[in-house]
């Protein structure tokens, strides 16, 4: 095997010495990051209309159970987020939620949590939640879920932080939303490298695989 460098007036060939086959080999190789250990995952507090969202939930949360990452969440047991909590504690797994003052008081704590945390509000349980996790993962949701995973995507692009993000695309459900990043990108308003900083899978295993490999974002913002 040969590198070559230089122009047509200067062409200079490294033939097989080890160094120099490493450093052709180097742009080939796969990106990978530190071992993902927490994922913050945002999702319904209600369970939505098909059964498959509450079976994708229960995979997700099996799924982080055997690979040993810990389920950073919103510490509720309604909806998803009770499924997904549920579905990695029964696989041996650590559950950690982050619930607000307000929901611990109307009642809606997980009770079976591994731990659990009481916060003032929504902001702090964002900002709480992101410190904790390694990357993040959006199930189908509802506003909340959408803000929360945007929230954490804007601040990957601003470079503010360096936490993967993915969405678990049960059944098309986020179709939508990236035919709504497509036409930011149509209208000059997102730069087209951005859409390929975000996983999109159908599979639990394949998103966490996918969320391992995500390199940061590196192409600015401002077009």
């Amino acid at each position: 095997m040969a590198c070559s460098s230089g122009g047509d007036d200067a062409r200079v060939e490294h033939h097989t010495t080890e160094p120099h086959q490493r450093s052709c080999d180097i742009s080939q190789e796969v990106f990978a990051r530190p071992p993902l250990r927490a994922i913050a995952v945002f999702c319904g507090s209600n369970q939505g209309g098909d059964p498959a969202f509450a079976a994708a939930a229960a995979d997700l949360g099996t799924a982080l159970a055997t690979r040993g990452i810990t389920l950073i969440y919103g510490g509720t047991h309604k909806g998803l987020m009770g499924i997904l909590a549920d579905a990695v504690l029964a696989a041996g797994g650590t559950a950690h939620g982050v619930i607000t003052a307000r929901l611990h008081g109307r009642g809606h704590l997980h009770d079976g949590l591994t731990m659990h945390e009481i916060v003032e509000g929504m902001r702090a349980r964002k900002e709480r939640m992101l410190s904790l996790a390694d990357a993040c993962i959006a199930l189908p949701g509802g506003l909340g879920t959408v803000e929360e995973f945007m929230e954490a995507w804007t601040l990957n692009q601003l470079g503010d932080i360096d936490k993967p993000v993915g969405l678990f695309n049960v059944l098309s459900y986020y179709e939508p939303l990236m035919a709504f990043v497509d036409s930011m990108i149509a209208h000059a308003f997102l730069p087209a490298a951005h859409r390929a900083s975000v996983v999109v899978e159908a599979d639990a295993g394949a998103l966490i695989d996918g969320l391992a490999l995500q390199p940061p974002i590196t192409v600015p913002k401002w077009l």
